[in-house]
C-alpha cells in the first residue's frame, strides 16, 4: 500500500496547526465521544478548536490516556442511518472483527479501551461504535500494523483512524486518517476538547434498531440481511413465518420465570410447573436452541436478533398450551433486554436509561404472560452454584461472573422493566423455602381463576 505521506512522530509543528483552510474545512460534521475507563466510568470529549487556545483543556483522564509518551489511535467505524438495517450489521460485523484482531499480534502489548463516537442532540442512528488502541512503548509497528489491518478492510464501512498527539502547549489534538485510492490521506486534524455528559446516554436512541427490537418485524428484519453468511438465520425464519403474527393466550395463566444464570431458575422453574400441573416451556424454543451456539458468536445486533425471534416463537407455543392448562416459561423476553441494555450502554449503572423509560416497556406484539418471578441471589452465592455446575461458561455468563458492574446492570434493567413489570423472588434458601416464599398456594389461586 502506498502512502500520501507518513503518519507524524514528535509534536505537532506550528505551520501545520496555522493550516485552518486544510486541517479543519476537510473535517466531518462536529462528533463527540464517549470513552470508557477501565474503572467502568466514562470519559467525554469532542473535536472543536482548530487553534491554539481556543478551548479549555480536556479531562486530565484524557491527556493521561491520550497524550504522551504513549501513543493512542481511535478506530470507529461508520454507520449510515438511511442504509438502514443492512447497514448496521455490516457494521457490527465489522466491529467484532476488529475486535478480535485488535487482540492479536503486536496489539496484544496495547490496551484496548470502548469507545463511542456520535453526534449531538440524540438523535437515532448517529452513533459509531469503536476502539481507542493505547499504545505504552509508542511503537512504529503498531502503527504499521493498524494500517496495514484497516487497509485490508475493502469493503464500505471503512473504520477511521484517528491519531492523539499533543503540541508543544501540551494541548491535545487528533489527526484523522482515511484510504482514498489505495493511499492514506490526512483528512482532518481538530482540537481535543473538553465535552459534557449528554442528559442520556448517546447509544439509547439507537436501541430500539439494534438490540431491543420493539417488535417482531424489526427482529426479523435484522436476520433477513443475515441468510447470505449464516444458513440458520433462513431456517430461523422459516419457523418464524409459520407463527401467527397475532396471537391470543389461553384461559390458563402464564408464569414466566426470570434472573441471572445460576439463580435456580431450572430447578424453580421445574417445580412450580410439577406443582401447578402446568406445561414448562423454554427461551428460545428446543426448534431453535440447536443453533444457538452460531448466533451467540455473532455481535450483539444478530445475536439478540435470534433471541428476540425465539421469543414470538415461544408466543406462539404458549397460545397454543395456554388452552389447556396454566403454562411456566424459563426465560422470555425480559431476559432479551435486559442482557441487551447492559451490553450496548456502556459505563455504570447510573448511565442506564431511567426509571419508565420506553425502553423497559414490553412489545405490543407479543403475548404477555400474567406473573413474572424474578429470582435473585447473592454475588458469592451465585459464583458458588456455577462454580459447581462444572459446565462451560457462555460469553454472558463469563461476563457476569468478571464484571459486577455488567451483574448490576443487568439486575437493575430486570427491575426497571415494565407492564409487566418483575415480582423480585430471593432464590437463596433451599428450594423448599423459595417455592414456600413464592406462596404456591396463591399461584394456584391466580391459576384457577
Amino acid at each position: 500500500m502506498a502512502f500520501a505521506r507518513p503518519l507524524l512522530r514528535g509534536p505537532l509543528s506550528g505551520p501545520l496547526l496555522g493550516r485552518r483552510g486544510v486541517c479543519a474545512g476537510t473535517m466531518a460534521p462536529p462528533r463527540r465521544f464517549v470513552l470508557e475507563l477501565p474503572d467502568c466510568t466514562l470519559a467525554h470529549f469532542a473535536l472543536g478548536a482548530d487553534a491554539p487556545g481556543d478551548a479549555d483543556a480536556p479531562d486530565p483522564r484524557l491527556a493521561a490516556l491520550l497524550g504522551p509518551p504513549e501513543r493512542s489511535y481511535s478506530l470507529c467505524v461508520p454507520v449510515t442511518p438511511d442504509d438502514g438495517c443492512g447497514a448496521r450489521v455490516r457494521a457490527a460485523r465489522l466491529h467484532q472483527r476488529l475486535l478480535h484482531q485488535l487482540r492479536r499480534g503486536p496489539f496484544q502489548r496495547c490496551q484496548l479501551l470502548r469507545l463511542l463516537c456520535y453526534c449531538p442532540g440524540g438523535q437515532a442512528g448517529g452513533a459509531q461504535q469503536g476502539f481507542l488502541l493505547r499504545d505504552p512503548l509508542d511503537d512504529p509497528d503498531t502503527r504499521q500494523a493498524l494500517l496495514e489491518l484497516l487497509g485490508a478492510c475493502q469493503q464500505a464501512p471503512r473504520p477511521h483512524l484517528g491519531e492523539f498527539e499533543a503540541d508543544r502547549r501540551g494541548q491535545l489534538w487528533q489527526r484523522l486518517w482515511e484510504v482514498q485510492d489505495g493511499r492514506w490521506l490526512q483528512v482532518g486534524c481538530a482540537q481535543v476538547v473538553p465535552a459534557p455528559e449528554p442528559p442520556l446516554h448517546p447509544v439509547v436512541p439507537d436501541l430500539p434498531s439494534s438490540v431491543v427490537f420493539p417488535d417482531r418485524e424489526a427482529a426479523r428484519a435484522v436476520l433477513e440481511e443475515c441468510t447470505s453468511f449464516i444458513p440458520e438465520a433462513r431456517a430461523v425464519l422459516d419457523l418464524v413465518d409459520q407463527c401467527p403474527k397475532q396471537v391470543q393466550k389461553g384461559k390458563f395463566q402464564v408464569v414466566a420465570i426470570e434472573g441471572l444464570d445460576a439463580t435456580g431458575k431450572t430447578t424453580v422453574t421445574q417445580s412450580v410447573a410439577d406443582a401447578l400441573k402446568a406445561v414448562l416451556l423454554k427461551s428460545p424454543p428446543s426448534c431453535i436452541g440447536q443453533w444457538r451456539k452460531i448466533f451467540d458468536d455473532e455481535p450483539t445486533i444478530i445475536r439478540r436478533a435470534f433471541y428476540s425471534l425465539g421469543n414470538y416463537i415461544v408466543a406462539s407455543e404458549i397460545a397454543k398450551e395456554s388452552a389447556k392448562s396454566p403454562v411456566i416459561v424459563d426465560r422470555y423476553w425480559h431476559s432479551t433486554a435486559t442482557y441487551a441494555i447492559a451490553t450496548e450502554v456502556s459505563g455504570g449503572l447510573q448511565h442506564l436509561p431511567p426509571a419508565h423509560h420506553p425502553i423497559y416497556q414490553w412489545p405490543e406484539d407479543l403475548l404477555k404472560p400474567d406473573v413474572i418471578l424474578l429470582l435473585t441471589v447473592s454475588p458469592e452465592e451465585r459464583l458458588q452454584r456455577l462454580q459447581g455446575r462444572g459446565m462451560e461458561k457462555t460469553r454472558e455468563e463469563a461476563e457476569l461472573e468478571a464484571n459486577s458492574v455488567f451483574r448490576q446492570k443487568v439486575e437493575m434493567s430486570y427491575q426497571r422493566m415494565e407492564n409487566p413489570g418483575c415480582h423480585v423472588v430471593d432464590a437463596s434458601p433451599s428450594r423448599e423455602k423459595v417455592l414456600q416464599t413464592m406462596k404456591l398456594e396463591n399461584l394456584n389461586m391466580i391459576v384457577k381463576k
